[in-house]
């Protein structure tokens, strides 16, 4: 990395996008290279301009930020990622972490911690707002989830698909009263209470 750290910013809002290059500019020892208005833009500049740092929206067009983080990972590794978001869901944190993303601030995040967290992940360190910090150290003290037996998930799969116990019990050869239960030991060790959550979480745990 060069004493300057070079950025290019991607965030699709014209008005956000604006406002945090005119923050960065006006920071010694950081210069902005570029500016992405979506995923794609972000990709081919970043391959492009080869940036110490790209500061990346999640929420975009033709290529969400996540998406975009792996591709430029995957092509051009010395370039980091750090996150720049509204959103704050576990699926959103880890989505971007597991895309090789370096770190994860919210927006509404004072201009002094942005400022350090591009710092911070230019130098090769990890920068998480205190926010994301608590909730990620509050996601690992969970306990595991237990596992779903091939038949629950066999089950839910089926759900997914919009099928009514009736009809799951007639695709499996398996009574309705069956189908139900499994369905409850389901929502029990996936900590939810209906259907639709049970899949979702699912879908987000790559279970189906």
């Amino acid at each position: 990395m060069s004493e300057v750290i070079r950025v290019l910013v991607a965030d699709d809002h014209a008005v956000v996008r604006a406002g945090i290059v005119a923050l960065l500019a006006a920071e010694p020892g950081i210069e902005v290279v570029g500016e992405a208005v979506d995923g794609e833009d972000a990709v081919e500049q970043a391959l492009a301009l080869r940036p110490d740092l790209v500061v990346m929206d999640v929420r975009m067009p033709r290529l969400t930020g996540d998406a975009a983080t792996a591709a430029i990972r995957a092509q051009a590794d010395e370039v980091r990622v750090l996150v720049l978001t509204t959103y704050e869901s576990d699926a959103s944190i880890l989505s971007a972490i597991e895309a090789g993303a370096s770190g994860y601030l919210l927006k509404a995040a004072p201009a002094d911690e942005l400022i350090a967290g591009v710092r911070s992940v230019a130098a090769g360190e990890v920068a998480l707002s205190p926010a994301i910090a608590a909730q990620l150290v509050a996601r690992m003290r969970e306990p595991s989830p237990a596992a779903l037996t091939p038949r629950e998930t066999e089950v839910l799969r089926l759900v997914a698909e919009g099928l009514s116990n009736r009809e799951i019990g007639e695709r499996l050869f398996l009574g309705e009263s069956t189908v139900k239960t499994h369905l409850l030991r389901t929502f029990e060790k996936l900590g939810v209470n209906d259907r639709t959550r049970a899949v979702t979480l699912a879908m987000q745990r790559g279970l189906l």
